[in-house]
């Protein structure tokens, strides 16, 4: 698609009579609706002073793109607008705007289209243009400037994705994005494509605009560089430049600075980014798949980690108001616990498995993730369930992105907005029902043999519920392990649940102990939630090791099973006994023989602490 097929006669002004920034928004927008383009005139304006809110469109050397992405559009256009004498615009450089290009996208604009748009914002960084621009005294002669000029910009595009050899250069990479990502974007990253050639800089820049990430860097791209530029006003993943020469700018630098930032890059002086080691990259040179398992893995917990933290400590201070098992309870101590448990902690697996399937699939694979994540909560098939979830969503989706990949691109918006996800959803579905039942069944048949083991060995038994506390946290066999210890509650044998209690502090606490005593095998990010640990340790809340046992499975789960085995067969060998179901720490003084009951807890954090420290691997800096 070319830009002329957006910008047509009907939404040209050659001579705007708007003398500020709200005028020329409001002409140029009636333009628009006057050429029948707009399904709401007022709702599309509210769209560009919202844009404009965010940072100016008046990019400088007298130009302006005001745009919007919004279902105020009715058809996807460019309004066209000179003045001769200048308007006064908030331009980054503080000068009068003379040519006005207003984009107008629509909501569920295809790739083609935003690709079309954004090129036109590129097209501007050239004076040339601009001047040929200001110059043509009929709308044709600026159509026509528009066509060659872009038809030039084709061609350089083409040559540019020829494949170079490397070179002696200094090489330096870039991302670029801008809220909208329609104009600035696309306009910072050709200013820096532009001054790196003028410098004699190799440079790859990864655009992060409507149409979703464009020339993504590399693990490889990455390596070799000798600096980092971000150009960008939206959130970027910076783990992936740890330990590079990092240059964090806003995206208007990209477009007024680009000299500046490329010095800074190479400069061997700029700051070194150190990020919190959630982002672990590959080891160099290496393909294989284990990197971008772990990849997509972290990217689910780091973003499950705050419903875990927030959740835990608001159900551990709702103890604070309300005793666990007592009749009557405290209104504030029941909004506190209901705000972290069924909600906080209700959307902590879905949003695990959301966030992996996007790592895989991007925005596609997000509500296959979601829904299955959620079939795994109420299915209760605990955080390994929504593992399986998020890594089945995300390659469904790519598979169907592969069967689908014959529709054309003007119907790709359909692609990706309709078609991915609902076959996503589907089969994620699906399959997670066939799953997540015998999950299920799981859950009854082992609380059916637990009550068949009877008290002949209390130690064994002990052992038993200890290590299923642990294995999946909150998930078939751990509620397997709680029901039976309400159970024994209501029989009237409560020393069962004490050893359930005592287990299942145990994996956070051991957490927490570690990531306090052996820092160096902990990212910073890791440090950080195990203080909280602490706390949802000490409130009887097992879920907090979760996000630590979704990233180092390997380790962490047989060192909090191994401890919670430690502190479940000790508390029945001490002949522990709780009336209380939950609690933790809050309800120890209800517990027979608490000294001892307590030292138990002691001493499973004590295993899970000291197995993490010396098989945990170092962190690498």
């Amino acid at each position: 698609m070319r830009i002329t097929d957006l910008l047509k006669k009907d939404t040209v002004i050659l001579d705007l009579t708007a003398i500020n920034k709200d005028g020329a928004i409001d002409e140029l927008s009636q333009k628009l609706n006057e050429a029948g383009r707009l399904a709401d005139l007022e709702s599309f304006k509210q769209a560009i002073h919202d844009r404009e809110n965010q940072s100016s469109t008046g990019i400088g050397e007298g130009v302006a793109i005001p745009h919007a992405k919004t279902k105020a559009v009715k058809e996807p256009a460019i309004a066209f607008g000179r003045s001769a004498s200048g308007v006064e615009y908030d331009a980054l450089d503080g000068q009068k705007s003379h040519l006005f290009f207003m984009i107008a996208a629509s909501e569920g604009a295809n790739n083609e289209h935003l690709q079309t748009l954004s090129r036109l914002s590129t097209l501007l960084m050239d004076e040339n243009f601009r001047q040929t621009l200001m110059e043509a005294d009929t709308v044709d002669r600026i159509l026509r400037a528009v066509d060659e000029k872009e038809t030039e910009k084709l061609g350089a595009e083409a040559a540019d994705q020829e494949t170079q050899e490397p070179s002696e250069k200094p090489f330096v990479v870039a991302v670029t994005g801008c809220p909208t990502g329609i104009a600035h974007t696309y306009m910072a990253a050709d200013g820096l494509k532009a001054k790196a050639k003028e410098l004699g800089i190799d440079i790859k820049v990864e655009t992060n605009g409507s149409d979703g990430v464009r020339n993504r860097l590399t693990d490889s791209d990455i390596e070799r560089a000798a600096g980092v530029i971000i150009a960008a006003d939206t959130k970027i993943e910076k783990e992936r430049f740890a330990g590079k020469p990092l240059v964090d700018a806003p995206v208007k630098d990209g477009i007024r600075k680009p000299e500046d930032l490329l010095n800074k890059a190479v400069s061997g002086n700029t700051p070194i980014f150190q990020g919190d080691g959630s982002g672990k990259k590959a080891e160099s040179g290496t393909q294989d798949k284990r990197p971008g398992f772990y990849r997509h893995l972290m990217n689910g917990v780091s973003n499950m980690l705050p419903f875990v933290v927030a959740g835990g400590i608001l159900i551990a201070l709702s103890f604070i108001f309300n005793e666990p098992g007592a009749e009557e309870t405290h209104p504030f101590g029941d909004i506190l616990s209901m705000i972290g448990s069924e909600y906080g902690f209700f959307l902590m697996v879905p949003v695990l498995a959301a966030f992996i399937a996007r790592s895989i699939a991007d925005r596609p694979g997000f509500a296959a993730g979601m829904v299955g994540g959620l079939m795994a909560v109420n299915f209760e098939a605990g955080f390994l369930g929504g593992i399986i979830a998020g890594f089945l969503a995300g390659y469904l989706v790519l598979l169907f992105r592969r069967v689908f990949a014959f529709i054309p691109p003007s119907l790709d918006g359909i692609r990706t907005i309709l078609i991915l996800p609902l076959f996503g959803v589907f089969f994620t579905g699906l399959i997670m029902y066939f799953l997540v039942t015998p999950l299920n069944a799981l859950s009854v048949g082992i609380e059916n043999w637990l009550g068949g083991l009877g008290t002949g060995n209390i130690v064994l038994m002990g052992i038993l519920l200890g290590a299923m506390m642990a294995v999946d946290m909150g998930g078939p066999i751990n509620k397997a392990a709680f029901t039976f210890g309400i159970a024994m509650i209501e029989g009237g044998n409560y020393a069962p649940h004490a050893a359930i209690m005592a287990a299942g502090m145990v994996p956070p606490l051991g957490i927490a102990v570690a990531t306090t005593f052996f820092k160096s095998k902990f990212t910073k990010q890791e440090q950080d939630a195990g203080k909280s640990n602490y706390v949802l340790g000490a409130s009887f809340i097992t879920e907090g090791a979760i996000p630590f046992a979704a990233a180092d499975p390997g380790r962490v789960i047989p060192s909090i099973i191994t401890g919670s085995a430690v502190a479940g067969g000790l508390a029945m060998l001490f002949g522990t006994a709780t009336q209380a179901p939950h609690g933790g720490i809050f309800v120890i003084l209800l517990v027979e023989n608490w000294p001892l009951y307590l030292l138990a807890i002691l001493a499973g954090t004590a295993v899970t602490a000291l197995m993490l420290g010396f098989w945990k691997k170092r962190v690498a800096v």
